[in-house]
């Protein structure tokens, strides 16, 4: 706690933090790292699809990047105005993020991944302006996830449109 007693510890913000961006990420690539060389190998992607290898490094940065923005909206005091909704926003979207792997390529459902993808961007969307709100470095540690979700988006259509 924070001499006002206000703030949670920073044991608790870490862990707060840090194991459900992991957790997503770990249960996301559970959900992909089997479907790549079969299902998603035998897809019609567009020229603008980018190599496989590129996206565990880029998810990596943006996993740690949104743990950092979480942990310090975390560590604003509890009765920060607007803190609440924007964690609350922030965990939605987490669970957003997970579960596009899970419709995507666990189901092997372009158009599922379709239906979770455009309300996952609107959440990170949400999520950067609840942010904004109580801690504007906190929603710009957010801002490359969103372009990155948004060509995320762009792919995915792409890709259902191609193998609808």
């Amino acid at each position: 706690m924070t001499a006002s007693g206000t703030s949670l510890s920073l044991p608790v913000r870490l862990a707060l933090a840090i194991v459900p961006v992991a957790a997503a990420g770990v249960l996301g690539n559970l959900a992909t790292m089997p479907n790549i060389p079969g299902w998603y190998a035998g897809l019609v992607k567009p020229s603008f699809n980018p190599p496989n290898w590129i996206f565990g490094p880029v998810w990596t940065v943006l996993y740690v990047m949104m743990a950092y923005a979480v942990f310090r909206v975390l560590g604003l005091p509890r009765e920060t105005k607007g803190r609440a909704a924007a964690l609350a926003v922030f965990y939605v979207q987490l669970a957003l993020n997970a579960a596009w792997s899970f419709a995507f390529f666990g189901a092997n459902s372009t158009i599922g991944g379709v239906l979770v993808i455009v309300p996952l961007l609107a959440m990170i969307l949400v999520t950067i302006w609840r942010f904004r709100l109580v801690d504007p470095p906190a929603a710009w540690l957010l801002v490359p996830y969103a372009a990155w979700v948004s060509f995320a988006t762009v792919l995915n259509v792409t890709i259902w449109r191609l193998n609808g």
